[in-house]
């Protein structure tokens, strides 16, 4: 199978591993790997799957593409490497820590996948669990509903199943992936929709919004952390996550605040709110933990 190919010449700095770093659910994300030939990400597109592989060489990015939706996936790299992102209006200078952050990560970019499904599932799943079960839930629910990545990919690579194969998964799968019924029936409310959903790729953030409010069981972080990396969102901030808050908090003023607190703080970067948390996730800052860590509860054989 012959690859399509392109190459990527971006105005400014970039960096795979910062600007694609939010797509990958995790080191065992099936649909996003590396190997020594470059970054790997799966899709499915319109046209069937697609493997993508993006190869840094100087001056740019080198693409690669396999599959019956490599024309899709080839035409979605500029906007998939942060060629829409415009920070025009971002200042980091309002804050010496955002500043220097800003600094050290010329490279950064917001990616937009333009894709929907594949972050509103893994976003689904990672609701109100602890992250290694998220990760885990999803590996192995792709890794059995997902067609085997085209072309050369890393071994064990995977697309990540469409709406309508979603929708089949039966309840002992996902009790075996250790998915309570709360999130199993949220997916499958959003398998029904899910080729509207997709459509809506193209609308804009708004409009996206509000259809993802629109289903139940998605709230305001879900919604958030699926337009980050579908539309790449500058100002959507992951509002109710046990862990951003925090790290907004211990990295502008040197201790843990709550949400309020964490849109207070980040209210002189309106419209690029969610660019400062990148930063700062980025920087990998962390904050002060007090007490024992969430226990992990493992409900797949109960």
């Amino acid at each position: 199978m012959d690859p399509i190919r392109t190459r990527y010449e971006p105005h400014r700095e970039l960096s795979l591993r910062l600007t694609l770093g939010p797509l990958a659910l995790g080191s065992t994300d099936p649909t996003v790997q590396r190997d020594a030939a470059g970054l790997w990400l799966t899709m499915a597109t319109p046209a069937g799957a697609a493997s993508l592989c993006l190869t840094p060489r100087a001056g740019g990015v080198d693409a690669a593409a396999w599959g019956p939706g490599s024309e899709h996936a080839i035409a979605g790299v500029p906007a998939l490497l942060g060629a829409e992102d415009d920070d025009t209006g971002f200042d980091p200078s309002r804050h010496p820590v955002v500043a220097e952050l800003h600094h050290r990560a010329p490279g950064l970019r917001l990616t937009r996948a333009g894709r929907i499904l594949p972050f509103l599932i893994p976003a689904v799943l990672a609701q109100k669990v602890t992250g290694i079960e998220a990760k885990r839930a999803w590996r192995e629910l792709v890794r059995r509903h997902g067609e085997p990545a085209p072309g050369p990919a890393p071994l064990g690579m995977r697309v990540a199943p469409s709406a309508a194969v979603w929708g089949t998964v039966p309840s002992w799968e996902w009790h075996r992936a250790g998915v309570g019924p709360q999130r199993s029936d949220t997916v499958m409310r959003i398998a029904a929709v899910g080729a509207s959903l997709e459509r809506a790729a193209g609308d804009g953030v708004p409009e996206v919004l509000r259809k993802l409010r629109g289903i139940p069981g998605i709230g305001i972080w879900t919604a958030h952390e699926t337009v980050q990396r579908s539309h790449g969102d500058p100002d959507a901030v992951s509002i109710g996550d046990f862990h951003v808050s925090k790290r907004v908090g211990w990295a502008l003023i040197g201790e843990r605040v709550d949400d309020d607190g964490m849109m207070e703080l980040l209210e002189p970067w309106r419209g690029h709110r969610q660019r400062v948390v990148r930063l700062i996730e980025a920087a990998g800052i962390g904050y002060e933990r007090h007490g024992p860590r969430m226990a992990i509860v493992d409900n797949r054989h109960r």
